[in-house]
């Protein structure tokens, strides 16, 4: 597979095209694609910037970087669905494996790039929080600078109210309900309330709702592992997986997806002063009914 990646100094006067067809190995078809996927960036002075314009004008002393993984830029992304759009911003059902923000060697598989290629009418696009990869759910993206600083800092000071689902091994029904955890996350206070939802006792699995105060990473999962109640589907905290997840020779995208979704937000917007409050229709939250029996 080719992997390689390549900075130009930009000397003279030439094209983007040209200067990357002297040093890579690449058709103008592929340098062409990799481009509109996220590859290039293009420095002029202390500023780097992704760069998508193939006509763009070089000046001397520009550089370009461009970062080819045919194996990243091979991937196809799982196409997200619209929940509202309020021109300032848009709100979405991120799948799985959607990224919430790219790498230098692409951005092609996020949903802001998703965002700004579906919208009509197509405007710019900035992240505003994340979701993990493995994670669904609702999320937000910002259409100007105004926006994603307002709605960025609403996220960071916790002036909203997330709602997730999970499905976890076990019958947390026998549990205290809500389930309060506060368990520190890598030195810092995380605060995570669960409440049992539904029991599918031929599998042992539960149904729980869940409220967090803060946003720690893989706060959820660390917590829901913490208390006995590993999230079905998490190959990387979930200690007590079952038999048939340990042994699993299935590729990983045939095995059971994390269950975590992101079902509702609400808030005060930012920009409007109006309060929103966003809910996942029924049909795309987590089912008992989505994966083998065997679970």
């Amino acid at each position: 597979m080719k992997k390689f990646e390549c900075h130009i100094n930009i000397d003279r006067n030439i094209s983007i095209v040209e200067a990357l067809q002297i040093q890579c190995d690449l058709s103008v078809g592929e340098i062409k694609k990799a481009i509109d996927k996220g590859a290039l960036w293009h420095s002029r002075g202390k500023t780097t910037q992704r760069c998508r314009r193939l006509k763009k004008a070089l000046d001397i002393d520009d550089k370009l970087h461009f970062y080819y993984d045919v194996n990243v830029l091979s991937q196809t992304p799982t196409p997200a669905t619209l929940i509202a759009d309020l021109a300032d911003y848009s709100v979405w059902y991120k799948p799985y494996g959607m990224l919430s923000q790219g790498s230098k060697w692409s951005d092609h598989c996020t949903i802001t790039r998703w965002a700004q290629k579906n919208l009509q009418p197509e405007r710019a696009v900035f992240p505003v929080h994340r979701l993990d990869r493995a994670a669904t759910g609702l999320i937000l993206v910002a259409h100007s600078k105004k926006a994603a600083r307002a709605l960025s800092q609403m996220f960071e000071q916790h002036q909203l109210e997330k709602t997730y689902q999970i499905i976890v091994h076990g019958n947390h029904q026998l549990r205290p309900q809500p389930e309060t955890v506060e368990l520190a996350i890598e030195g810092k206070a995380a605060c995570s309330h669960f409440s049992h939802l539904d029991y599918d006792k031929t599998r042992d699995l539960s149904l729980l709702k869940v409220n967090i105060e803060s946003g720690r990473k893989h706060q959820i999962r660390v917590h829901a592992a913490s208390i006995g109640f590993p999230v079905l589907g998490d190959r990387l905290h979930g200690e007590q997986m079952s038999q048939v997840e340990q042994e699993s020779d299935l590729p990983i995208d045939q095995q059971v997806n994390l269950q975590l979704c992101a079902v509702a937000l609400k808030f005060n917007c930012p920009l409007s002063n109006i309060e929103r409050d966003f809910v996942l229709p029924a049909a795309m939250c987590l089912q008992f009914n989505q994966f083998s029996a065997k679970i």
